[in-house]
This record gives structure tokens, sequence and C-alpha cells, in this order.
């Protein structure tokens, strides 16, 4: 079947050779390698992506703008197939589409120095940065409500209300503390509900496995881009700092692996704030620690939530998978809310490096 896709595309089967790539969750990746050239072949998830077909949409809509504004920027965007579509179809329904592999490029999983972070988070800074004056109204929405806080709060007190009796006792102690944290939400609902955030074209994903490094660890550009649409711009660096800060990731059971590096904190500052410290307004500026409150608080809901609804959502590899996952959260998000006042500092003098390196 896949020849069949290879040859939608223009390649000849026997030229390539395929094989899985990648340690993306949701698409399926495969890498198609030729004696002159790659390429990344990619099912999309059906599962999760509904209307494959807005994803094509957008790509289409910001290369178009790109190669306008910013024609030297690296944007990795689908080839078209030999009839022009961006997208093929398959008997069964599924949908692929193919890119092309940048060379002398790589990704990496896990961060283990600033030097990754700051370039990580820059390249993230500048995707937001050379769409800043593009009209995000114009996008599809691709994953309605992805990071609607007081959707996802919602749906965790449906959840409460709904759940065995057994997971609520287990889980007692979790979901009161979901409930001691209520004021990040209601500092959310706050900024949305008086429209203080500007909507910006936002990548939504920014793990650092998203990004395209050299072999000097520069960062090349940002990847996986399904999930750009419109969006606050607390939603990319609240998710660098919940990935990038804990050298535990959310699959850690040891919790006491998990803390807050400040020297990657204040990398991830550098870096984001290289490409997008004169375009953040100061309602941005002033929330910047609170993105990563935000968006550890809502993976903690999420996680707890799917645990309470019987795990219909993640998947799981334990009984009690989801359940670590969210105390994993909740850790984090405590160590991070205990360092506010070191990182508060980090990020004064992020800001004030770069009005001595701008000259503003």
């Amino acid at each position: 079947m896949l020849n069949k896709i290879l040859l939608e595309f223009g390649l000849t089967p026997a030229q390539y050779k395929i094989q899985p790539f990648g340690s993306g969750l949701i698409n399926h990746t495969l890498k198609v390698s030729g004696d002159a050239d790659d390429y990344i072949l990619q099912k999309i998830n059906g599962n999760v992506f509904k209307f494959p077909g807005n994803i094509a949409k957008n790509l289409a809509l910001l290369q178009s703008y790109l190669k306008k504004t910013h024609p030297d920027y690296p944007f990795v965007a689908p080839l078209p197939s030999t009839s022009g579509d961006f997208l093929i179809r398959s008997k069964a329904g599924e949908y692929y589409r193919l890119f092309p592999f940048i060379k002398g490029s790589k990704t990496i999983d896990f961060i283990s120095d600033p030097k990754e972070a700051f370039e990580a988070s820059r390249q993230f800074g500048k995707f937001t940065h050379v769409l800043k004056d593009f009209d995000a109204s114009t996008l599809e929405y691709t994953l309605t409500d992805f990071h609607n806080l007081k959707l996802r709060f919602d749906q965790f007190t449906t959840a409460c209300n709904n759940a065995e009796q057994s997971r609520l006792i287990a889980a007692a102690t979790e979901i009161k503390e979901i409930y001691n944290h209520f004021n990040i939400l209601e500092t959310y609902n706050e900024l949305i509900g008086n429209n203080k955030m500007p909507v910006r074209v936002i990548h939504h994903d920014t793990k650092i496995s998203n990004v395209l490094f050299d072999d000097a660890q520069n960062g090349l550009c940002v990847i996986d881009l399904d999930t750009v649409m419109p969006g606050y711009y607390l939603s990319d660096l609240g998710d660098m700092m919940r990935t990038y800060l804990s050298p535990a990731n959310e699959e850690e059971t040891d919790l006491s692996k998990i803390h807050i590096r400040e020297n990657i904190f204040s990398a991830i500052c550098k870096g984001y704030l290289s490409e997008m410290g004169n375009v953040l307004n100061e309602t941005e500026k002033h929330h910047f620690i609170f993105s990563g409150k935000f968006m550890i608080y809502m993976q903690a809901i999420r996680f707890l939530t799917d645990f309470l609804n019987g795990d219909i959502y993640y998947e799981i590899k334990y009984p009690e998978h989801n359940f670590t996952r969210a105390k994993n959260q909740l850790k984090l998000l405590n160590e991070y809310i205990g360092s506010e006042k070191k990182l508060n500092q980090l990020f004064i003098m992020a800001q004030e490096n770069l009005l001595t390196t701008t000259g503003n």
C-alpha cells in the first residue's frame, strides 16, 4: 500500500527504503531514503485530527505568506503529489503527506544543556515572530479548544461527579490539589475574557523533538506543524516550561527526580526573548512566568480527568498510568511555584540583557 502512496508523489518505490522515524506519539512517521533525496512520509492520525484538510489549508496559507515576506525562512511544508494535492487518501481512508527531509538535521528527545534550550526557544519564538503580521483569523482550528483551560476544568469537575468511587477515593488528595490551584484558572479567565492577550499564530506543541538541530546544536527550524492555529503565546512558552525545565519527564514515577533547572529556564528566557522580546505586549511580558503554571496545571488536570473517566483518552501501559502522570505534573507545578521568586529574577535579568544587547 505504501508503494502506491509513493507513486502518487512521483517516487519510484524500488529506489527507496522505508523505515520508522522519530518518537512522535500521534501521527505515524516514516523516513523514505533514496540515493539522491530523502523524505518524511507521515500518516495523519484521523482519531485526533478529524479534518486533515484543515491542516493542509493552514500550511498552504502560511507557506504562501512566508514566501512573500520571509523567503529565506525554512518552513517545512508538505510536498505536492503528481496531481497537485498535499494529501493522499488510501483505499482504507487514511491520509498521507510527504515532506522533504532536511539534510544535516537531527532531532533530540531530551534537553541536556542550556544551549539546546536556548536554540529551541529561539526557534519557536522566531516562528511566531515571522508570522506576527499574518492574519491568524484566516487559519482553521485543527484541534478545537486544545488549550482551553476553562473547558479542561469543566471536564474535570464532570469527571469528579461521574467517577467510580474507588477512583475518587484513590485520587482524593490530587483532586483537592487541583482545586487548591484554582487561582490559575481565575487568572486565565481574566486574561482571555478581557481580551488582554492578542491572538497570534501559535505552534501549540513545543516539545524539544519538534525542533531540527544541526550537528553543532544550532537550531534550524520547527517541525510538526499540524497544531499550528490561532492561539495565545502562553501555550508555546508554557509548554516549553513544562517539558524543558525538569530533568524528569511526565512519565517519571520517581517524583523525587522532578525539579526545576534554573539554568534551563534562563536559557528559555534568553532564546524566546531574542525573537519575541520586542513583539510581546506588556500584559504578555507580565505573565511570562504564569505561562508555565498555566500549561503544567492544565496537563495535570487532563491526566487526572482521564484517570477519573476510566482512561479513555491517553494510552496507558499500566492501570494507574494516568494517575501517576497527574501526580507527576502536580509535583512539577509545586516545584515551579516554589521557584517562582527566583525565576522572576532570572526573567528580569534576561529582559535587561536584551535591552543591553539591542540598545533599546
